[in-house]
């Protein structure tokens, strides 16, 4: 349970509050670098697990739950902050809500265990990331580029998203009617 990698995913943890306050209080800069630290984190402890065979079924957990928790301040922090519309966010973390509330029915009445995501959730997060950079660095750096950059991978957030919610609820579905269930 106690391995080199997880000591880093419990960094990202530890960060994860800090980068929230920062950038809900408007520090972009220090928010926008804490957020990369962050994230570099994930880069180490994914690749010191494969590298040194020090993967845990407890870090197994605990990554992609940092992984959420961090990519969730970030724009619950950026609405706080008055860098993205708060209805941005209730879109992104409605989405996280719903793939969890699946999980949670999937874990309860079915005996369905693999959860990976799906191309449209990789698509979602990979968008949520590149929005906030680019969100953090028009704001920080006052650059226009960054903020027309920001406003366009907005939009692509919120359809990722709505794509994604629906691209999970429908393979939840095909799952129970295909009768795999308990």
């Amino acid at each position: 349970m106690w391995t080199i990698p997880t000591f880093f995913t419990l960094l990202r943890l530890f960060m994860t509050p800090f980068i929230l306050v920062e950038l809900a209080r408007g520090h972009y800069i220090a928010g926008g670098w804490m957020f990369g630290g962050a994230a570099f984190t994930d880069i180490i402890d994914g690749g010191l697990a494969r590298r040194f065979g020090a993967e845990s079924k407890f870090g197994q957990y605990l990554d992609p739950i940092a992984d959420k928790l961090l990519l969730t301040s970030v724009y619950i922090g950026l609405a706080l902050g008055g860098a993205i519309p708060k209805w941005v966010m209730a879109v992104v973390l409605g989405r996280d809500v719903w793939i969890l509330a699946l999980a949670g029915i999937a874990f309860l009445f079915t005996s369905f265990r693999n959860l990976k995501p799906s191309l449209w959730g990789k698509l979602s997060t990979f968008a949520q990331i590149m929005a906030a950079v680019a969100v953090m660095g028009a704001r920080a750096y006052n650059y226009n580029g960054f903020s027309v950059i920001g406003e366009w991978l907005i939009g692509a957030v919120v359809v990722l998203a709505v794509i994604s919610a629906a691209d999970y609820g429908w393979r939840g579905i095909s799952y129970l009617r295909a009768g795999r269930g308990r």
